[in-house]
């Protein structure tokens, strides 16, 4: 399996299901990492973070540390 291999369907956060509501949508990599596209345009390219960046990421959310 290749690093940057998506593993999962991508999918947005329930938050964003209703109509009009554009987000990112996340997929699972073969290296338990994620990759990351536009909601509006799929197809226009995909960020990937690694494993240890996206539990980073992730931390951060919990603890509120993106909140303005």
């Amino acid at each position: 399996m290749k690093r940057h291999e998506i593993v999962t369907a991508f999918k947005k956060a329930s938050a964003s299901q209703s109509a009009g509501q554009d987000c990112v949508e996340v997929a699972r990599t073969a290296d338990g990492g994620r990759a990351v596209r536009d909601s509006k345009n799929p197809e226009g390219g995909l960020q990937f973070y690694a494993p240890e960046g996206w539990a980073a990421f992730m931390d951060g959310v919990k603890v509120g540390a993106f909140e303005g």
